[in-house]
C-alpha cells in the first residue's frame, strides 16, 4: 500500500457474499451469508448461525461496510431482542440476494428437480409407462411458451377453448373453472409445490396424454358393517364434500358400494376371519376422502394402507 494511504478500520470487505434483506422500521438491515448456507438453514438442514453467517453483525449496507446502530435495531425490533434473535428473524423473513451465476444455478437445481417429480408420478393413460424427464420438460416448456393458456375469465358471454379432445367451456352458463396454468420454474417456490402445480397443468391441458400413477392400496373392513348403509356424506376427489340432491342419492348406498366407487381396479378382495380385505388400484385424488370415509364409518377399526404410492410401468 503507498505510504499516506490507509485503509479504514471500521470498513469491513467481504467476499463470495449472499445478502440476506429485510425493510423494518422504515430502515433496511442486511446480513452477509454464505452462498448456499441460506437455504440451509431455512430448510433445517443446518442450525449453527456461526456456519451460516460470514459476520455475526447486522448491517445497513454490507457493501459500505456500515454496520446498523444499536438504537436503530432496537427502534425496529424491541429493546430486549438478543442480537442473535434479531439475525434469526432477517434470516427467516428476509429476501435473499444472490448473483446471476447463483440463481442460475439454483434455478437449474430446482427445475431437475421439479422434472423428476412429475416423471415419477405421471403416466400415459392406456399404456401405463412413464415419460423420460426430456419429455416432461418438452411439454412443460410448450405451456409455458404458449402464454395462451386460454383462461375461463368468468366474464358475462366470455368462453375460454379447451384442451384438445375435451369440451368447450361455457362461462356464460356458469359451469366454467379456470384450469391451472404453467409458466415456468422460479427460485421463490419449493421444487415439490411447483412439481405439483406442473402436474396440474399438464392433467387440465394435455400436451402429452397424461394421468396421475395410481397408488396400490389395502383396503381392510369389519365383514359385519359392509351391508350396512353408508352415514358419511359422500366426497369428491380432493376431500370437498357433494352438497344437495347428488349427496342424498350417493348415500344411500352400502358402505361396500362407497368403498368400491373409490377403487378404479381390483386386484384381489377376500374375507378373512372376521374382516374383508380388498387390494386395489386409487386415483391419489380420492385417497384421502377414502381414508376419512373409512375411518368415520368403521369408528377406528377399518384401515387404508398404502402398498405403492406411484404404480407405473418401466420400458419402452
Amino acid at each position: 500500500m503507498p505510504v499516506g494511504i490507509t485503509q479504514p478500520s471500521n470498513q469491513i470487505r467481504l467476499t463470495n457474499v449472499s445478502l440476506v434483506r429485510l425493510k423494518k422500521g422504515k430502515k433496511r438491515f442486511e446480513i452477509a451469508c454464505y452462498k448456499n448456507k441460506v437455504l440451509e438453514y431455512r430448510s433445517g438442514a443446518e442450525t449453527d448461525l456461526d456456519n451460516v453467517l460470514q459476520i455475526h453483525s447486522v448491517f445497513l449496507s454490507v457493501s459500505k461496510g456500515q454496520t446498523a446502530p444499536t438504537q436503530d435495531l432496537e427502534k425496529a425490533f424491541g429493546p430486549k431482542k438478543p442480537l442473535d434473535e434479531v439475525i434469526m428473524e432477517i434470516l427467516q423473513r428476509g429476501e435473499m440476494q444472490v448473483g446471476e451465476k447463483e440463481r442460475h444455478a439454483q434455478l437449474e437445481r430446482i427445475r431437475t428437480e421439479v422434472l423428476d417429480i412429475v416423471a415419477g408420478k405421471l403416466v400415459d393413460p392406456k399404456s401405463k409407462r412413464v415419460y423420460t424427464t426430456g419429455m416432461i420438460e418438452k411439454a412443460l416448456d410448450q405451456l409455458s411458451s404458449q402464454g395462451s393458456h386460454k383462461h375461463v375469465e368468468g366474464g358475462k358471454g366470455s368462453a375460454a377453448v379447451a384442451p384438445k379432445g375435451e369440451e368447450e367451456v361455457d362461462v356464460a352458463k356458469g359451469k366454467g373453472k379456470e384450469l391451472p396454468t404453467w409458466t415456468g420454474v422460479v427460485t421463490t417456490k419449493s421444487a415439490k409445490s411447483q412439481a405439483l402445480e406442473a402436474m396440474k397443468a399438464l392433467i387440465a391441458w394435455q400436451p402429452i396424454p397424461v394421468s396421475r400413477a395410481r397408488m396400490r392400496l389395502r383396503i381392510t373392513c369389519p365383514a359385519g358393517i359392509l351391508k350396512q348403509a353408508a352415514k358419511a356424506a359422500p366426497r369428491k376427489d380432493g376431500g370437498e364434500e357433494v352438497d344437495g340432491d347428488d349427496a342424498v342419492e350417493k348415500a344411500t348406498g352400502t358402505v361396500k358400494d362407497r368403498i368400491l366407487s373409490y377403487v378404479e381396479q381390483i386386484e384381489s378382495q377376500d374375507t378373512m376371519g372376521q374382516d374383508w380385505e380388498l387390494v386395489g388400484f386409487v386415483e391419489p385424488g380420492a385417497f384421502k376422502g377414502l381414508g376419512e370415509f373409512i375411518g368415520g364409518e368403521t369408528k377406528g377399526r377399518g384401515r387404508v394402507e398404502v402398498l405403492d404410492m406411484a404404480v407405473v410401468h418401466e420400458g419402452d
